[in-house]
C-alpha cells in the first residue's frame, strides 16, 4: 500500500494566521480537500456535538469556519451528527428531538454555524443506507446514517480524544461510529454476534442481585434496558433474555457496577476492528474520493465527547491534521501522542504513562488492560481503507490578509474617523484634554509582588513597621 500524506501544523498560536482556526483552514487546502467540491455539491461536515455537560467538544466556530469556505467554493454544507445507541439510561442523543436540543445548547445551530445542522439518521436512527462489504474483516454489512449517504462529498471533522471502548476517538471513530445510524452502531458493537456480542460473551450473576426488598432502586435494573430484557420475576429473582440483546451499552452502567453482569473485554476489542470496517462503508456509498479528515488534536480528554463530562487533558495540544486517509491520520495523531510528555495531574499521569513514548491512550483511555489504541489502525490498514505508513507534511502558514474579520477590510481610519468624529469615545473635552479622572502616579512596583500569604498577605521580604501612636494634636 502506498505511504499516504498527512498535512500538519502544530498547536501553538501567536498571531491571526497561526490561530488553531486558521490552521485548519490552511491544512484543509494544502491537503487539496478543496479540489474534491465542485459548484452545487451537498456537502456533509460531520462533527460530533458533545454530550449534555461535556466540554472537551469542538467549539463551534470550527464547523463554522469550515462550512464559510465550503460556501467559496460553491458548495452546499451541512453539518451533521447521529443518534446514539442508548448506552445510559439517560443519554442526551437517543433521538432527533434530543440531540438537537443538545446540540443548540452546546453551540451548533443554524445561527452560529450559516448553515444548517440536522440528525444524519433520523428520529429515532433508522434512516440509513445498508452498504455490502464483502472486504470487512469483521463486519460484512454497514448501515450509513442516510443524510451522509446522500451528501456528495464529507469531511470528517473531528476531535482527536480518547475514547473507553474504542481507545482513541479520532477520524476512524467518527465514521465508524459516527456516521452509521442507531441499527449501523448496534451492528458495530456486535449486538446479536453469536461470540462477540454483548449478550454472547458477558458473564451472567443472577445470584448477586439480593431481591427487590434489599435493592430500593430496584427499577432502574429493568428501566436500563430500551428493548426490555431485564425482568424480576414472581420468585424476585434477576432474569436477563441474553439471547435478544442488541449490544445497545443502555445497561453498562448499571448491571456492571453492580456485579450482576461482568461486561466482556473481547467485545470492546470486537467493536475496534469493526470500526474501521464501518469506515470503509462510508467511504464507499459517498466515495472513496469525496471523503476528507480533519483531526484537531487539542483538549485531548481520555474520554470521548459522548461523556456527560471532560476530564483534564491528557496531553498539550497537538496540533491540526488533514488527510483523504483515514488510517493515516489517527496514526500521525497517536504517534504525536505518544511522542509527548503528559500534562501534571491528569489521567496518564496518575496511570504513570506521562512519559514521552508512552502509550498514552491506552493507559488512561482504555476500560480494560490489553485493550489497543492501534486496533482500529490496524484493522483499516489490513482492509483496504488507508495506510498506517504516512509521511507528515510540515504546512507553513497562509497570508495574515486571508484570515481576517472579512466583512470590512478597510484599516481603522478608513473605518471609524467620521463615526467617531459624530460619537466621539474619548472625552477629549475633559480633563485638560486628559479626558479621565485618574491618578497621576501609583507605586505599579507594589502590585506586581508576589506575597506570601502565611504572613497574612505581607510581602515575606518586607520588614513590617509597627504602628505608632496617633499624634494628640
Amino acid at each position: 500500500m502506498a505511504i499516504s500524506q498527512v498535512y500538519y501544523m502544530d498547536g501553538h498560536s501567536e498571531s491571526t494566521e497561526t490561530s488553531l482556526v486558521s490552521k485548519m483552514l490552511t491544512v484543509f487546502d494544502a491537503a487539496r480537500l478543496d479540489d474534491m467540491i465542485s459548484p452545487n455539491d451537498i456537502v456533509a461536515i460531520k462533527v460530533h456535538c458533545g454530550e449534555w455537560n461535556n466540554t472537551a467538544y469542538l467549539r463551534p466556530v470550527y464547523a463554522r469556519a469550515l462550512a464559510d469556505r465550503i460556501k467559496e467554493l460553491g458548495g452546499r454544507p451541512f453539518v451533521c451528527d447521529t443518534t446514539t445507541s442508548t448506552y445510559s439510561p439517560w443519554g442526551s442523543r437517543s433521538n432527533e428531538l434530543d440531540i438537537m436540543i443538545t446540540a443548540e445548547r452546546n453551540g451548533y445551530s443554524s445561527a452560529v454555524l450559516g448553515c444548517p445542522f440536522i440528525c444524519a439518521d433520523g428520529f429515532i436512527g433508522t434512516s440509513d443506507y445498508r452498504v455490502d462489504l464483502p472486504e470487512g474483516y469483521l463486519l460484512k454489512e454497514a448501515y450509513v446514517a442516510q443524510a451522509i449517504a446522500a451528501a456528495d462529498v464529507l469531511i470528517a471533522l473531528t476531535h482527536f480524544k480518547g475514547h473507553s471502548m474504542g481507545v482513541i476517538g479520532g477520524a476512524l471513530k467518527n465514521l465508524g461510529i459516527g456516521a452509521q445510524s442507531k441499527r449501523g452502531k448496534l451492528n458495530v458493537h456486535m449486538g446479536g454476534h453469536p461470540k462477540y456480542g454483548f449478550g454472547a460473551a458477558g458473564v451472567f450473576h443472577p445470584e448477586k442481585f439480593k431481591g427487590k426488598a434489599e435493592t430500593p432502586d430496584w427499577e432502574i435494573i429493568e428501566d436500563c434496558c430500551p428493548f426490555d430484557l431485564y425482568h424480576i420475576n414472581d420468585n424476585d429473582e434477576l432474569e436477563w433474555d441474553r439471547e435478544r440483546c442488541t449490544t445497545c451499552l443502555g445497561c453498562f452502567g448499571v448491571v456492571g457496577p453492580r456485579g450482576l453482569v461482568d461486561v466482556p473485554p473481547v467485545n470492546f476489542d470486537a467493536v475496534d476492528v469493526a470500526i474501521a470496517d464501518a469506515c470503509l462503508a462510508v467511504e464507499k456509498v459517498v466515495g472513496r474520493d469525496k471523503v476528507g479528515y480533519i483531526n484537531m488534536a487539542i483538549d485531548i480528554s481520555p474520554r470521548c465527547d459522548c461523556a456527560n463530562h471532560a476530564d483534564v487533558p491528557i496531553v498539550p495540544h497537538l496540533g491540526v491534521f488533514a488527510s483523504t486517509d483515514a488510517v493515516a491520520i489517527d496514526m500521525a495523531c497517536v504517534d504525536k501522542a505518544k511522542e509527548a510528555q503528559g500534562i501534571p495531574g491528569s489521567a496518564v499521569e496518575m496511570m504513570e504513562a506521562h512519559h514521552p513514548g508512552d502509550n498514552k491512550f491506552e493507559a488512561a483511555a482504555a476500560t480494560f488492560h490489553g485493550q489497543s489504541e492501534v486496533a482500529s489502525i490496524n484493522t483499516g490498514h489490513e482492509n483496504g481503507l488507508g495506510s498506517r505508513d504516512y509521511t507528515l507534511v510540515e504546512v507553513e502558514p497562509a497570508d495574515a490578509a486571508k484570515y481576517r474579520f472579512p466583512y470590512d477590510r478597510r484599516p481603522s481610519r478608513q473605518r471609524f474617523k467620521e463615526q467617531f468624529e459624530k460619537f466621539q469615545p474619548f472625552p477629549y473635552d475633559r480633563h485638560d484634554g486628559q479626558g479621565f479622572a485618574r491618578n497621576e502616579e501609583v507605586d505599579l512596583e507594589r502590585m506586581k509582588r508576589h506575597y506570601d500569604h502565611s504572613t497574612n498577605g505581607h510581602h515575606a521580604d518586607v520588614e513590617i513597621e509597627e504602628l505608632q501612636p496617633a499624634d494628640d494634636n
